[in-house]
């Protein structure tokens, strides 16, 4: 039987929400650290970055620990989000400034179904993916709930 081999060169794993996109990595994105513990739960506090300069940094995704939101707001030092993030210790981030994820596949490290976003914009459930498995269909968002299985890779 005949398959096509899926060759991949970036890669991220999914953390599942109702709202927000697959961040695309395929701009620009700023990897830091906070260098203070945040005020509130959600906002990053970063005294080597200059979030005023960064162009599109309103709208775009962060990624601290588990925990996903967008940048509502930016001062010199201080990004505000629109959720809480995991955690109130200065940890790692990741923005990905402005890009738009056209659409990935899945990888599936656990077995479960799967409620996502396609790049067609047509939310579907994959029930009964297996363990190991690819979902072979451009996807934008993974949904929390229902909640997935553990261990998506986005893969593009």
């Amino acid at each position: 039987m005949a398959y096509q081999k899926l060759q991949v060169e970036r890669a991220l794993e999914v953390i599942p929400s109702d709202t927000i996109d697959i961040p695309a990595v395929s701009g620009p994105v700023v990897d830091s650290t906070m260098t203070q513990i945040p005020p509130t739960t959600s906002t990053i506090v970063d005294g080597t970055q200059d979030f005023t300069a960064i162009v599109g940094l309103v709208g775009s995704p962060v990624i601290v620990g588990t925990s996903i939101a967008r940048v509502v707001s930016a001062s010199d030092t201080t990004i505000t989000l629109d959720a809480p993030i995991a955690g109130t210790v200065a940890v790692g981030y990741k923005v990905f400034v402005g890009a738009t994820n056209p659409g990935c596949v899945l990888y599936s490290g656990a077995g479960g179904d799967i409620k996502v976003l396609t790049a067609g914009n047509d939310e579907v459930t994959f029930t009964g993916v297996a363990a190991g498995a690819f979902i072979p269909v451009q996807v934008k968002r993974v949904f929390a709930n229902p909640a997935p299985p553990a261990g998506i890779i986005a893969l593009w």
